[in-house]
């Protein structure tokens, strides 16, 4: 950090140090969460690695690198740290728009997300276990459904949500 003297006032005013941050600097990790409209199966087949792909080089487009992006046919989970110059919600709307715009270009016109998003944040002490869960998607969801896992993740961050408007 730089120090320089600076007096509060122009005359008769002691001298004082001020201590001035010349960075601005943040690490907030996010798990972002969304689904398909109505939950539909359309990321099937090779495009869902190029999906997964190409979400993660949006997220470094807007500032937000990716640490992991999975999921399976009828929702998509994204690890990354927030950018300090993007909203959450400016990420997810951009992540959603240039995404569902690409996968309509792969033959599937009727292709779109859901309008709701779920985010929650995780320590840097947590960025294993968060890799290796989205990671695993495929073998998470021969136990249970997206709705299942979705529902689980609001009540583990203690996110207050009422059912009736969660799907769409």
């Amino acid at each position: 950090m730089h120090e320089r003297t600076r007096s509060s006032h122009p005359t008769n005013s002691p001298s004082r140090t001020i201590t001035i941050m010349p960075q601005s600097l943040s690490n907030i990790l996010l798990h972002i969460v969304f689904g398909t409209k109505y939950r539909e199966p359309l990321i099937i087949g090779g495009v869902q690695d190029e999906l997964h792909r190409y979400i993660g080089a949006v997220c470094r487009s807007c500032g937000s690198p990716s640490l992991a992006v999975g999921g399976i046919e009828d929702h998509v989970h994204i690890a990354c740290a927030l950018g300090r110059s993007i909203r959450v919600c400016d990420l997810v709307e951009e992540i959603k728009r240039t995404s569902s715009k690409w996968m309509k270009s792969k033959d599937i016109p009727s292709f779109r997300w859901q309008a709701g998003y779920g985010v929650f944040s995780f320590r840097s002490s947590e960025k294993g276990v968060i890799v290796r869960y989205i990671a695993r998607q495929r073998e998470h969801h021969a136990r249970e459904n997206f709705s299942q896992e979705y529902r689980g993740l609001l009540v583990r961050h203690g996110v207050t949500f009422d059912e009736r408007y969660m799907w769409d």
